[in-house]
Parts: structure tokens; C-alpha cells; sequence
């Protein structure tokens, strides 16, 4: 696609936009007067007006898989790869088939396929700093542009709600979250008599192993905030908290183990979703002073599998996967 002809498609769409938004149609009739609704939607860049009911929508970062789950009218996405062994039979199949539009970082939007997707409405699901990579005066000059990103790890199921909301696909987003929601509540009854009653510790995935540090998180992380919709608490906190993820993990030194779970009653640690023990973690369990923990001696260690879930329907495999790994806990 040449760039004359993408600046030429460009302004046709925001001429169209522009005539949509003044409710100036040659339609008539009801089907007009549908397509011209509008209403302000509050997101990270502010108040944008989009449509009321979007039906050309492209998504990218963590709205990606939000918006399939929720069968919104995606025309386009960026690429999604870490989610892809989360994604079930129809959901992957349906994010293959998708034309991207970006990679699998912001900076690698492609604006020309953007316009050629003829979208009536943008979802960006990316960290509001990453918005600095993105050229946000071009893809306005496209459609309505919603930056909705992710904040705190646990936040996802606002933040997801938000991202479907903007795409008007609200309805399978609710159906999904309650299909979460009775199982967890399973789950939660299923191990009230034991999980509550124990003082947990988590070793995140996020890391370098060759920095001699772990990853330690606390209650509302990725490798956590799932399992506590069951019952579990991780204790402590974060000694100097940061924005974001930095709020509820930490990268203590390898020889700050023992003092960060020596309390713990169980320990539980992040895995990727084939089981397989990422670097950062085998360093960890590797380690000498990882084996004298009083929980690993008592043999009280957990992986818990798709800890970088992000929407309903793939948290619901991490509650079966944490179900999994603590079965035991119920033996007696």
C-alpha cells in the first residue's frame, strides 16, 4: 500500500467520522440515526467521544484478548503471542484468523494497516507509559482512539471489563465473568478449611537469574491475586513500593530468602504453561538456601501454571490450575 493512498483513505475516514459525529447522513431512517450515536467514554488519554455501538473495532495489547473473549467486532489487532497457550480451541482460532496491525510491542504499529482495517473505533491496552511509543495524533486521524492499559497486575478485571465496554461487547464479557465467579466460588468452599488458615509466599517468573535476585510477590500480583479469589493470602509487603507491578513484587537478593520465607507455611511459585520451570525460578529452587526453607522441608511447595492471566476466561484455567497443584493440602 503506497503512502498516497493511505493518506487519501485516511481523510475519507475522518471525513466519514466527522459526518457520523454530526449526524449527517444521506441514509435516513433508523439505521442512520443508529450509526450516528455517540457518547463520551473516559479512558488513560481522557474523555473521547466513539460510537455508541462500535462495529469495526481494532484492538492491541491486553485488549486483544479481552475483546475476542468478549466477540467483540474486531477487524484488526496486534500481535498477542504470550497469550496464545491461554487462549481456548475458538478463541485462538478466531485470533489467527485477525489481521494484525501491530507486533508485539506498541512501537511496532503499523498505521497504514490500521487505515486499511477502515476501523469506527481504536481499544490500545498498553501501560500509559508505553504510550509514548505509539503516534496517537495518527491514529486519530484515523478513528476515536481509547487507551485502556493495565495498571496494578490484579487490576485486569476492571481494565478488562473497561476494554469491552468501549468495543459495546459488555454482554459475553459478563457471561464469562460469571462463569469465573462460580467457580472461584467453588474453589473458595473447596479449601476454606485450609487455605485461609496459611501464611503464603510466591516466586514470580519476572526476572534475571543472572542478576542474583528472585522475585517475590505479595497479595494483588500476577502469581497471586488469582489464587486469593480461593482464600490465599501472600503476608507481607513491598518495602519500597513503585508504580504498578512495583506496588506488590520485589527483586530482594538470593541471600535475602531465608528472611523473605522463613514464615511462609507454604510456598507457591510461577511456572510456565507447559509446566516447564522458567530460568529465573529454577535459580531459585536451585538454591541451597531455598531447600532449607521450613516449608520446602515440610514439603509444602506449589507451581501454579498461566500466572500472566489476564481475562476471565483465562483465569478460569488458572483456577483449575491452581487447583491441581493444591490438592494435596486437602489430604490428611
Amino acid at each position: 500500500m503506497s503512502i498516497r493512498r493511505s493518506s487519501g483513505l485516511v481523510g475519507a475516514l475522518t471525513l466519514a467520522l466527522v459526518l457520523t459525529g454530526c449526524g449527517s447522513s444521506s441514509d435516513g431512517g433508523d439505521s442512520a440515526s443508529e450509526k450516528s450515536k455517540t457518547r463520551v467514554f473516559t479512558a488513560d488519554n481522557g474523555k473521547i467521544k466513539i460510537p455508541a455501538n462500535p462495529k469495526r473495532v481494532v484492538a492491541t495489547g491486553y485488549a486483544v484478548p479481552a475483546l475476542i473473549e468478549a466477540d467483540a467486532p474486531l477487524v484488526g489487532i496486534s500481535s498477542w503471542k504470550r497469550g496464545e497457550p491461554m487462549m481456548n480451541k475458538e478463541d485462538l482460532a478466531t485470533y489467527k484468523k485477525l489481521k494484525k496491525v501491530a507486533g508485539e510491542q506498541a512501537a511496532e504499529t503499523n498505521y497504514e494497516a490500521i487505515a486499511e482495517a477502515e476501523p469506527d473505533l481504536i481499544v490500545i491496552g498498553v501501560p500509559a507509559p508505553v504510550l509514548g511509543d505509539i503516534d496517537m495524533k495518527r491514529l486519530k486521524s484515523i478513528a476515536p482512539v481509547v487507551a485502556i492499559g493495565p495498571s496494578l497486575p490484579s487490576a485486569w478485571r476492571d481494565l478488562s471489563r473497561k476494554q469491552a465496554d468501549a468495543a459495546g461487547a459488555v454482554k459475553q464479557f459478563d457471561a464469562q465473568k460469571k462463569t469465573y465467579d462460580t467457580k472461584a466460588a467453588e474453589l473458595a468452599a473447596k479449601y476454606k478449611d485450609v487455605l485461609p488458615k496459611l501464611k503464603l509466599g510466591h516466586v514470580g517468573a519476572y526476572g534475571d537469574a543472572a542478576k542474583g535476585t528472585f522475585q517475590r510477590e505479595f497479595n494483588g500480583s500476577w502469581g497471586t491475586n488469582i489464587a486469593e479469589d480461593l482464600g490465599a493470602t501472600y503476608y507481607g509487603k513491598v518495602k519500597k513500593a513503585g508504580p504498578g507491578s512495583a506496588a506488590v513484587s520485589e527483586y530482594p537478593s538470593i541471600e535475602e530468602l531465608p528472611a523473605a520465607f522463613r514464615e511462609a507455611d507454604a510456598l507457591t511459585y510461577s511456572v510456565n504453561a507447559d509446566g516447564s520451570v522458567p530460568p529465573s525460578v529454577k535459580y531459585v529452587l536451585d538454591s541451597k538456601l531455598w531447600k532449607n526453607l521450613p516449608a520446602v522441608k515440610a514439603g509444602k511447595v506449589f507451581p501454579y501454571r498461566y500466572t500472566e492471566a489476564a481475562t476471565y476466561g483465562e483465569a478460569l484455567l488458572t483456577l483449575d490450575a491452581i487447583d491441581e497443584s493444591l490438592a494435596p493440602l486437602l489430604k490428611p
